[in-house]
């Protein structure tokens, strides 16, 4: 058998997921070491909007943000972490230390194991990761349960400020084994969240989250509009881009994300 080595790139998983991978720790990181988020993505390297798009993720999966913006920095703004993000890298490298020391000692066992194919194993494992293709990833606790027919609503708080609703049917509930208390994640695709910048509008969608527009990626026919969530989270809508400059769409300016409960799609991790 050819020598072989397995490498510490380890992931942390939380009861709903990944939430943390060697290179969003390296992004984090450099965002430490460089203040500002478009260096720390050419360091990494990432592009700007990859490394915008793991920190929103990132921030929407913890207990509480690990990156937040600042006024003031060394050119007028930056970005950096805060002290639970520092603690989350400290404690990831350390954890990473550990990591490859038990890889190491996993592939001398394997060496020792009559037919032990580490090449075919790794394989194994490679095929068995999943990434969600949904943009918008959340965590959460089932707080309501409510049955109405073949379907349930499904009431999940992301934290104290934030509640989406979800509709799901019967079978998947008991599929999942929902119950107040226990924790899910969320996918919403980027496609199926509205944006309107009326508070006077009326609307059914179950799910009406106002914050302000962080960020807008300009394509040309649709726009990608990441909203700043009071919490600290975030959500992402695909609009026209007729429909941004009809909203009056721009940094800083308030909006709300709305999108149908049907349209959230629930899992959980066992």
């Amino acid at each position: 058998m050819n020598a072989t080595r397995f490498f510490a790139r380890m992931s942390l998983d939380t009861e709903v997921g990944t939430a943390l991978s060697d290179t969003r720790i390296r992004l984090l990181e450099q965002i430490e070491r460089e203040g500002s988020i478009n260096r720390a993505a050419k360091a990494v390297p990432l592009s700007y909007k990859a490394a915008w798009d793991a920190i929103d993720t990132m921030n929407n999966l913890a207990p509480e943000p690990l990156v937040k913006r600042v006024a003031g920095g060394r050119q007028g703004g930056g970005t950096q972490l805060t002290d639970y993000g520092r603690r989350i890298v400290a404690m990831y490298r350390a954890l990473e230390i550990e990591y490859q020391a038990a890889l190491d000692r996993l592939t001398e066992r394997l060496k020792e194991v009559n037919g032990g194919d580490v090449q075919s194993f790794q394989k194994l494992m490679h095929r068995m990761s999943m990434k969600a293709s949904a943009r918008n990833q959340f965590s959460g606790t089932v707080t309501g349960l409510r049955l109405g027919g073949i379907d349930y609503e499904v009431r999940i708080a992301l934290d104290a400020q934030t509640e989406i609703t979800a509709i799901i049917t019967r079978a998947s509930a008991e599929n999942l084994g929902l119950a107040i208390g226990r924790e899910v994640f969320a996918l919403v695709k980027s496609s199926s969240v509205m944006l309107v910048a009326d508070r006077s509008v009326k609307l059914t969608a179950r799910n009406q989250l106002w914050g302000e527009v962080s960020a807008i990626h300009e394509g040309p026919v649709n726009s990608e509009v990441t909203l700043a969530l009071p919490s600290g989270r975030s959500v992402t809508a695909v609009v026209t881009a007729d429909g941004c400059e009809a909203l009056g769409l721009r940094p800083g300016s308030p909006a709300c994300a709305i999108f149908k409960a049907s349209s959230v799609i629930l899992a959980i991790c066992e």
